[in-house]
């Protein structure tokens, strides 16, 4: 089976962060929703987990970060090409998220931009030509 990924996110606002996942393309999995968490599914490996903040704390003893005027991670999901990574940024700013919070990169062989959602987490969306990057990269050195 291929290794899953479960991120917990704390929300303000679970119903306002539930419909913003679902306008960017996730859905939502019903099994492991109720009122303190919703279930959001990127992908069959890609998971994000809402959660209040009430819910959230029950696995923390840390302060919860206010992601609007702190960063402590940056999230990233992949492409299929150039214009996903517009098409995906572009949905999030439609439902209510801040487009392009860190600089656009582009490398020709790469190309990425980001999204903030409501509650402030940055995601970042990015395509990569792997045959050009692989290209592009001197040769190692013998060792």
């Amino acid at each position: 089976m291929p290794q899953m990924v479960f991120i917990n996110l704390p929300v303000t606002d679970l119903r306002r962060a539930t419909a913003f996942y679902q306008s960017i393309g996730a859905t939502k999995n019903d099994m492991f929703c109720d009122d303190t968490a919703s279930c959001m599914v990127f992908s069959d490996t890609i998971f994000a987990m809402l959660l209040t903040h009430e819910k959230f704390s029950q696995f923390t003893s840390k302060k919860i970060v206010d992601a609007k005027s702190a960063c402590e991670v940056m999230l990233c999901l992949s492409a299929d090409s150039r214009d996903a990574v517009d098409a995906l940024v572009n949905k999030a700013t439609r439902a209510g998220g801040a487009g392009d919070p860190c600089p656009t990169q582009d490398y020709g062989f790469m190309y990425g931009r980001s999204f903030e959602d409501p509650d402030g987490h940055i995601w970042e969306v990015a395509w990569m030509d792997l045959e050009a990057a692989a290209k592009s990269q001197p040769a190692a050195a013998d060792a």
